[in-house]
């Protein structure tokens, strides 16, 4: 080889090529698709979660009304009519409760209204309207009690046989009606000692109450009641059963002094487990009866004042004193 045809001869550099070779540990990376999975496996874990936290938390009334809420099932539907499958589901677009187009629409669609609400055209209002006939109810039922309190109270304080009872009788009005209290004291009780038998002067009284009250549409609920004082063999005898018995007698003679028997809706006997005189339940004035006329129900199912008509009352009972415990 000649020197002028070597590249050193020519005093070029040599050319120097350097070549990489990279060296990869595993797999290598294969792009960020599996964060985005990994992402949305734990948003629907923390919805789950969030889900079995509601449904332990809340009651079975609120969730239903985070359904409702989501998905509501109050909402009216018109189905099966004429259009109802088209775009207004078979309503015009000026109707009153669809969207606004002039002051007098409202332009939504209420799911409830209470009964206490406004809503509507004379809602329950009219003259067959059920808050109208409620209110009517009410008033009559509170004349008609007042109109037999003052005729009782006047029978007795004109017949001389039935003047003395006049402190045992008491007229109490409650949310439920007017309640007749029969009560006992030290010195006289509305039955013999131990028994269920009326003495005559309360047989009298209680016909004279069934005459003034015969006439009157309203349901009647008896309720006994005793003094805490025991019975030696309860077996045998308790308060309860005297309590219970002292309130049949009165509905029979109720019954027999003209009192339909359509109009008696409850007869209970509570022995001492409501005493007139709380911090004594021995007083001889926690033996007592009460007779309770009872608001009449509007047809919607409630009474005239719209409100639950059981009863809460005093009581009626005795015993001899030779059967008591020690």
């Amino acid at each position: 080889m000649s020197a002028a045809r070597a590249p050193h001869g020519a005093k070029a550099p040599p050319k120097i090529i350097v070549k990489k070779i990279y060296i990869e540990g595993g797999g290598g990376h294969h792009g960020g698709a599996w964060k985005v999975a990994y992402a949305d496996f734990v948003t629907a874990m923390m919805a789950f979660f969030l889900l079995l936290w509601l449904l332990g938390a809340t009651t079975e009334k609120q969730r239903k009304a985070l359904a409702d809420y989501f998905a509501p099932t109050l909402v009216e539907l018109r189905q099966n009519s004429a259009g109802s499958n088209g775009i207004m589901g078979g309503e015009a677009i000026n109707q009153r409760d669809n969207y606004p187009n002039k002051a007098s629409q409202t332009g939504t669609k209420a799911l409830t209204v209470p009964v206490g609400g406004s809503g509507g055209n004379d809602v329950g209002t009219g003259e067959k309207g059920s808050l109208k006939e409620q209110a009517a109810l009410a008033a009559q039922d509170q004349k008609n009690f007042d109109s037999m309190r003052k005729t009782i109270e006047r029978r007795i304080q004109s017949t001389p046989k039935l003047a003395r009872l006049a402190q045992h009788v008491r007229f109490v009005p409650t949310r439920d009606g007017m309640r007749i209290d029969l009560i006992d004291d030290a010195n006289y009780s509305m039955f013999d000692l131990g028994t269920t038998a009326l003495v005559p002067e309360a047989n009298n009284l209680i016909a004279m109450i069934a005459e003034s009250i015969r006439d009157l549409p309203n349901p009647i609920m008896i309720r006994g009641h005793t003094d805490s004082l025991r019975y030696n063999d309860p077996l045998n005898m308790n308060n309860w059963m005297l309590s219970s018995g002292r309130a049949e007698a009165t509905r029979r003679r109720l019954s027999s002094g003209g009192v339909p028997e359509v109009r008696f809706e409850r007869i209970e006997g509570v022995a001492d487990r409501e005493p007139m005189i709380q911090d004594n339940p021995a007083d001889p004035r926690n033996r007592r009866v009460s007779i309770t006329l009872l608001y009449r129900k509007a047809p919607n199912g409630f009474d005239s004042q719209g409100k639950d008509r059981r009863v809460q009352l005093p009581a009626a009972g005795n015993r001899p004193a030779g059967a008591k415990a020690d």
